[in-house]
């Protein structure tokens, strides 16, 4: 009852502070800003909250929260345009949604998918706010208890879903998965900084690759291309479906399922350093495993939509529980979070236990303006979605440079290298052949985001067991096999059981039809040879650097294990069966107007006129080059949108303070912004 006690004033006080115009009006400015930013893909919030965080300083504390809570709520919501109409993950939360969402778009139906989308991230960010405003006092003593075995099993359990998206061959699922895995520990070591496949002679790989290229490289580079070579539009219908009607009955009809997802969502923000760059995957998952008809998951199922959208909104309210309970950022948007609370007004503002105990108003004000902007941004989706929509009926080839633009930009700043752009297209070639042969590129997705948190968890779990175990049996026992990691050790393996059993089922790539046994062959051997060497180098690491080495060792060795069954059931099978999938065979790319490489080398030349000119003289030249030549447009109409690309691509950079990539020629030569 003290608590109660304690919590209803300060709710009280909250909506005071709240309820004021200047307060909403502040609020509107940042959904607005939300939705700008989320409808480019690879930006998300952490591009959002950096560019407002210079006008922080000495803001009423009110003012700022209101800015900075109304930008951070929506962009889980707005990014779903990128992930429906593009196929393109707008942010690694909607990875998942790509899946089902963007099959809906190319059947006419992306306005339906949208307001379905709309919806659940509405009804998961209620969610959210209504679990930390119930739980923000009691939910301390919960998370504690999440030590590094419990964090270990959690991410366990993230890995399983691979079982769920694995396709047709299990076996193909968990080699990708393990690839994912071992692309992941690329760089130096967290543990005593040995390098692991990569060298110092060429240091871009020292530092890792990020997981905004492989996210974009993996689901974006291989869409777009795929679009391209059909040379028409997104939908194959001109008509945009029933409308945003019929997504908001849809998602009434699942409303169990969305509660059910957003809970996973809360539950999964909680924890610090999982995130969205998980939960999507989960509630995904969950989606297909609580589902009896599971042959639609991959090729337009309103539920492949619902699921992933009602966690990853769910999970900003989830994740602001250790933000502001310990001052543990949840994500890379709560970390700079937390850095502005600082800069507020006169810096009163503090997370952990002070604001909870001297701030309390302030704390429920931050949850309830959670759910009130995302109640705005829902409304202003929802209304521009059919508009917004149409962009499917447009012929791609007038889209894609445009993509291209974007994405390309956007992996620049994930490391301001130029190789960057490099990793970009050998990620994008790699997502081609997994998505023309049949190879879950979610799973390797899954694996890629997993591997650090699971490299890190177990090596800590390992330290601190041995420790309690020196100081007794029972405690280490009670360490490693606490209730809450036997509980998700059973969970794991219904999971996976039930994963494996149901995989048939599942059509991650969608439907592909088998083809010859030589290029499924072939790709698999490519595959072999990567697991390999990453065993061969890693094996190498010195004896005292062992602990660098222990993980991609092991992941490694059960990649080439199940990768050599797969060789063997390729050389034992016939050719219809589902190891020889083959898009270009017998699929949807085996009769496009225009061959892979042709299409490919469009990219290319962009990347390579980068690397010699800097990015906005090479984008003007390739956006002159593609509509002219490519889209077989006018002259008029060439320069019109080339000279539009080019005025956007300098305003975003003007506007969140970014440079362009540069080439030889600013090696040699002092140019003027924005041609450094």
């Amino acid at each position: 009852m003290d608590v109660f006690a304690i919590a209803l004033p300060a709710l009280s006080d909250a909506w005071g502070l709240i309820l004021q115009p200047t307060v909403l009006g502040y609020l509107l400015l940042g959904v607005t800003m939300g939705i700008a930013i989320g409808i480019f893909p690879g930006l998300g919030g952490i591009a959002g909250l950096s560019l407002i965080l210079p006008f922080m300083f000495g803001l009423d504390p009110i003012y700022g929260l209101s800015l900075m809570i109304g930008m951070v709520a929506v962009v889980p919501t707005s990014d779903t345009f990128a992930s429906v109409l593009m196929g393109i993950p707008g942010s690694s939360a909607s990875q998942a949604t790509v899946l089902d969402g963007f099959p809906m778009a190319k059947k006419g139906l992306a306005a339906r998918a949208l307001s379905a989308a709309f919806a659940s991230s509405l009804f998961g960010g209620i969610v959210g706010a209504l679990f930390l405003t119930v739980f923000i006092l009691v939910a301390r003593p919960i998370v504690l208890e999440f030590k590094s075995p419990e964090l270990l099993m959690v991410s366990v359990f993230g890995l399983s879903m691979v079982g769920i998206l694995a396709g047709r061959v299990a076996l193909k699922g968990i080699v990708a998965a393990g690839i994912g895995m071992l692309v992941a520990t690329i760089g130096e070591g967290p543990f005593n900084g040995e390098l692991r496949m990569s060298s110092y002679d060429f240091p871009y790989l020292a530092d890792g690759l990020k997981l905004v290229i492989v996210g974009l490289g993996i689901f974006a580079v291989p869409e777009i291309i795929a679009l391209l070579r059909k040379d028409k539009a997104i939908s194959d219908k001109s008509s945009l479906g029933a409308g945003w009607l019929e997504g908001i009955k849809d998602w009434w009809q699942n409303r169990w399922l969305s509660a059910r997802c957003a809970i996973i969502g809360v539950i999964v923000g909680v924890i610090p350093g999982l995130g969205g760059s998980v939960v999507d995957w989960i509630a995904y998952g969950h989606t297909v495993q609580t589902t009896k008809d599971k042959s639609k998951f991959g090729t337009g199922d309103i539920r492949g939509v619902i699921g992933p959208e009602s966690s990853n909104n769910a999970k900003e309210g989830g994740g602001l529980v250790p933000t502001l309970l310990f001052g543990i950022p949840g994500s890379g948007s709560m970390a700079i979070f937390i850095g502005a609370l600082s800069l507020l007004g006169s810096g009163e503002l503090e997370v952990g236990q002070v604001m909870l105990k001297d701030n309390l108003n302030y704390t429920y004000a931050i949850v309830w303006l959670l759910a009130l902007a995302n109640i705005f941004g829902t409304i202003l989706c929802i209304a521009l979605s059919g508009q917004i929509a149409k962009i499917t009926t447009i012929r791609f080839v007038l889209i894609a440079p445009f993509v291209f633009m974007i994405i390309s930009f956007a992996a620049f700043q994930s490391g301001q290298n130029l190789m960057d752009l490099g990793a970009l297209f050998a990620i994008g070639f790699l997502g081609i052949m997994m998505r023309r042969f049949d190879w879950s590129r979610p799973a390797f997705l899954i694996g890629f985001v997993l591997a650090n948190p699971v490299e890190n968890y177990s090596n800590n779990a390992n330290q601190i067991a041995g420790i309690r175990f020196n100081q007794g049996f029972e405690a280490g026992l009670s360490y490693v096999a606490s209730p809450i990691v036997l509980t998700l050790i059973v969970i794991t393996v219904v999971s996976i059981f039930v994963g494996l059993r149901q995989a048939k089922n599942i059509r991650a790539e969608g439907d592909v039809a088998s083809g010859s046994k030589r290029a499924p062959l072939i790709f698999l051997l490519v595959i072999l040879d990567f697991i390999c060497f990453a065993l061969h180098n890693t094996a190498s690491i010195p004896d005292y650097a062992w602990v660098d080495a222990i993980f991609p060792v092991f992941i490694a060795s059960v990649s080439l294990v199940c990768a050599l069954i797969l060789l063997v059931q390729m050389m034992l099978r016939r050719e219809t069966d589902p190891l020889f999938a083959d898009r270009e065979a017998h699929g949807d790319d085996s009769d496009l107007k225009v061959g892979l490489w042709p299409t490919l080398s469009w990219f290319a030349g962009l990347l390579l006129l980068t690397s010699l000119f800097g990015f906005i003289i090479s984008l003007t030249a390739f956006l002159l080059a593609f509509f002219r030549i490519r889209a077989q447009e006018s002259w008029l109409r060439t320069v019109i949108l080339t000279a539009a690309g080019v005025t956007f691509m300098l305003f975003m950079a003007w506007l969140l303070n970014r440079d362009f990539p540069p080439g030889l020629l600013q090696h040699y030569y002092v140019l003027p912004w924005p041609f450094t």
